[in-house]
């Protein structure tokens, strides 16, 4: 064989066994956009596991409120926070809770878990569930909710009728928080306006900064937002009246 033979053999060799800048930068790319992929995918179903399990922890915080109503007569309040631990904060001289619509689930009053350093309940992503009790006045009584035997004394018909005062009824949820205002959901649509708890979680993002719709599940009033939408992320629950009487009724409560 003579040397220019040799020469393009090896030459041949080498570009078979070899790979250039170019092809390496190639295969990089797919495998950045192999591992990306993945990740968004692992990011996508450890929220929705996340979703799940808070919306579990929801619903166990239901139960437990309608337990302890059954044994005290009352829901609890709600904890305030900062505060030294997860139990509900004591009612002030009338009997209204502190933190009646911008409060927290009280876990240690309710022995529920799992639970922060404080001793406030979290949600699956770390943060504490929020929960919110009407505190506000039918018929003659006040605080009917939050104090124990008032229900007895409204009666099943009153409370059912609910005459609140200025025609409004107890708390509300929407399903937008375009339009609505501080005391009724006025132009979306109304999911309840006779709640009379919401239990909820801020979401993955905590409520922090929280804007638009998500905004009105932390400014302290009687509305609520529980949306369908992927921008939204909070985890909205509410107790209702017909259910709670059922508990105190089968509990010796009521009538």
């Amino acid at each position: 064989m003579s040397a220019t033979g040799m020469l393009h053999g090896k030459s041949s060799c080498r570009r078979q066994h070899g790979f250039t800048l170019v092809e390496l930068a190639i295969v990089l790319i797919i495998v950045g956009l192999l591992v990306g992929g993945m990740t968004v995918t692992l990011s996508a179903v450890q929220d929705g596991n996340n979703v799940k399990e808070t919306q579990r922890r929801l619903a166990l915080a239901q139960e437990a409120l309608l337990g302890f109503a059954a044994g005290n007569g009352r829901l609890p309040c709600p904890a305030a926070a900062p505060a030294a631990g997860g139990a509900e904060a004591p009612a002030d001289a009338s009997g209204n809770c502190t933190a009646a619509l911008n409060g927290y689930l009280p876990a240690l009053t309710l022995a529920l878990a799992p639970t922060d350093e404080r001793g406030y309940l979290v949600d699956a992503w770390g943060n504490r569930i929020r929960y919110a009790v009407f505190n506000g006045t039918i018929g003659a009584q006040s605080n009917p909710f939050t104090t124990a035997g008032r229900m007895k004394e409204i009666g099943i018909e009153t409370l059912s009728t609910n005459p609140a005062p200025n025609s409004r009824r107890l708390l509300y949820v929407c399903d937008s928080g375009s339009g609505i205002g501080a005391a009724d959901c006025g132009t979306a649509k109304v999911l309840t306006d006779n709640a009379v708890a919401v239990i909820f979680s801020m979401g993955k993002n905590g409520g922090v900064a929280a804007a638009g719709d998500e905004a009105k599940n932390a400014d302290g009033d009687i509305v609520f937002v529980s949306v369908t939408t992927p921008a939204f992320d909070d985890v909205v629950v509410w107790l209702s009246p017909n259910v709670l009487y059922n508990r105190m009724i089968a509990a010796g409560r009521l009538p």
